[in-house]
């Protein structure tokens, strides 16, 4: 028995059709004779004519009735088909649909710049999958660097972070302290009258950081649990990308979670048994990890102001840890000589053991152990005691510094390092002999052999093939990564110039009879303990600034003090094409500028 309810929906929409059919024919040939037409029936055979479209209201009919048909069945297709089928059918209408839109307009696809485009979609496809796909290092001019120092009246700075346009500084004697970036020089003042220039020159641009906050902990309160500070030497710093947290780590085993804006405790974790010794903020996200000397790395949840979870693993202190935006991290073991990245949700990690010398490794012209002032020493690789620096690249690749002097680039498909430069950053000169000894009258042997430099410090441009390392020479060096990702490359030393021009002006020297040799005139005088790198403008179009945490002495200790002054430095690295563009602007006294007077 059929009912309402029974009958299938194509006949019942069928009969619907036939219905209003039908109706319009009644009406067409009531409205046929009779010599009069009235207002109301002349309305109605506009409102006919609107819906038939075009002709008689057969042929709308007849219209309808087949879109409805070609509806049914693409209802009945559709109900056969799965959701990838029907995806990839919608997807191939639409390109047809294009198609047929560029040919009727006569579109032409070459107008628009391919090359700009494949590039970009290739930056964004490495960017989902966190590979190196920026090449920068070879853009910026390095000789051209203008240098800013700063500093508090505190000890050593250990350690530095920076959240645009602030910066964050932490030092020996507990203090951390709060700096505001110069701003950009201002364009001068529009002139009332039109035909006369404005007399008024603009202010001068303010080169020094600002100091906006200041505030220090008590040693003397060691005892107390409530206490709302460090107690001992800050070790470690890290400024979320929000602006909204910033995290310190002592050698009093306290982690403490600031309030960026006012510097006021917001939280303090005592889980770490040991010194904290680093800290780096997940890229994007306000998930913290923290790295110390017993041996494990913890994760901590900042928007919670909770603790997530331990990481066990090394063997010795774990002296520095990095990340970026996949929930993963690499840590460095010190005297275990591994380095490890964890990776967090699957709860493994793989693990790099260094500990050899790199004399396979080293690369044969431009080595720095050559030529170091006083000292001129043989090319010699060193064993590797200890792992201290770790920078990652991207998600795949990372580079280590060592006490042997050595940087090392590593793959995480290989377990030994991909490429080390041995005695990067110079070799110190032998003990003299009235140091060494006790005697009245000292052998005049002078005692051991010439120690390389420890890498003190290290900093990468994120997913970028630039590299940035510091020791106690007095220069911040750069490095870059070969395209195959296989080497890693000198390309100069900040404010002192490029490779190319430091051995031109060497050859100048040897051709007048003169001394090969670095200038006395260092760049940055003391230990190097941190560096920061951030980029200016978009994808960093306007340049790079370089933020140098100096020092006297080593963050760790006291072995050694060095001739220099405790605070930091700013580099303000520009883009070639820029310096060019404002040498060829530059204006003269004339009021003309380089380009007009070269075609004058």
């Amino acid at each position: 028995m059929s009912s309402f309810f029974t009958t299938p929906a194509s006949q019942k929409k069928r009969k619907r059709d036939d219905d209003t059919s039908t109706s319009f024919v009644k009406k067409k040939k009531s409205t046929a004779p009779g010599p009069k037409i009235s207002k109301s029936r002349k309305s109605q055979a506009a409102r006919d004519e609107s819906i038939s479209g075009s002709g008689s209201e057969d042929d709308g009919s007849r219209l309808k009735a087949s879109d409805e048909e070609q509806l049914l069945s693409s209802e009945s297709e559709s109900e056969d088909e799965t959701g990838a089928q029907r995806r990839l059918r919608l997807a191939e209408q639409y390109l047809e649909n294009i198609k047929g839109e560029t040919e009727t307009i006569g579109f032409d696809a070459e107008d628009v710049d391919r090359d700009l485009i494949a590039e970009r979609l290739k930056e964004d496809v490495a960017a989902t999958k966190g590979r190196l796909y920026r090449h920068i290092a070879s853009t910026l001019d390095f000789s051209a660097a203008s240098k800013t120092s700063f500093r508090a009246d505190t000890q050593t700075t250990t350690s530095i972070a920076v959240c645009p346009p602030y910066i964050y500084t932490v030092a020996k004697d507990i203090t951390l302290v709060k700096w505001e970036l110069p701003t950009p020089p201002q364009p001068p003042p529009p002139s009332k009258n039109k035909n006369k220039p404005s007399k008024k020159s603009p202010p001068p641009p303010r080169r020094r950081p600002t100091k906006l906050h200041y505030t220090r902990g008590n040693p003397r309160e060691s005892r107390n649990p409530k206490y709302e500070h460090h107690t001992a030497s800050i070790l470690a710093v890290a400024a979320s990308a929000d602006g909204k947290f910033v995290a310190t780590g002592g050698a009093d085993k306290r982690l403490i979670i600031w309030s960026a804006t006012d510097l006021k405790p917001l939280r303090i974790f005592t889980q770490h048994r040991d010194a904290v010794t680093g800290l780096a903020f997940r890229q994007g996200t306000n998930q913290l990890y923290s790295s110390s000397k017993d041996r494990t790395i913890k994760t901590w949840s900042l928007n919670e102001l909770g603790y997530l979870e331990t990481l066990f693993g090394h063997q010795d202190e774990v002296l520095d840890v990095a990340a970026l935006a996949l929930e993963r991290c690499v840590s460095v073991g010190a005297r275990d000589r591994t380095a490890r990245l964890w990776k967090v949700v699957e709860e493994s990690q793989l693990v790099f053991r260094g500990g050899g010398t790199s004399e396979k490794r080293r690369p044969e012209k431009n080595n720095h152990a050559t030529t170091n002032g006083d000292v001129t020493a043989p090319v010699k690789s060193y064993a590797e005691g200890s792992i201290d620096r770790v920078a990652m690249i991207d998600e795949e690749t990372f580079v280590t510094g060592s006490d042997n002097g050595g940087i090392s680039l590593w793959s995480m498909h290989k377990k030994k390092p991909v490429f080390t430069v041995p005695v990067a950053h110079g070799l110190d000169p032998p003990l003299k002999p009235e140091e060494a000894s006790a005697e009245e009258v000292p052998d005049l042997k002078a005692p051991g052999e010439p120690q390389p430099r420890w890498i003190t410090a290290l900093a990468t441009v994120s997913y970028a093939d630039l590299i940035l390392s510091g020791s106690w020479d007095g220069w911040v060096r750069v490095w870059k990564i070969s395209e195959d990702k296989k080497r890693i490359e000198e390309v100069g030393v900040l404010e002192q110039g490029t490779l190319e021009e430091t051995n031109r002006q060497n050859k100048m020297r040897e051709a007048d009879g003169g001394q090969v040799e670095r200038s006395t005139e260092m760049a940055s005088r003391g230990v190097v303990n941190d560096i920061e790198v951030f980029e200016k403008g978009e994808r960093g179009k306007d340049g790079l600034c370089v933020v140098v945490a100096m020092g006297k002495e080593h963050r760790f200790g006291r072995w050694k003090t060095h001739k220099g002054r405790n605070g930091a430095v700013i580099f303000d690295i520009s883009p070639k094409m820029a310096l060019e563009a404002a040498t060829n602007g530059e204006t003269h006294e004339d009021g003309n500028t380089n380009k007009e007077q070269s075609q004058a």
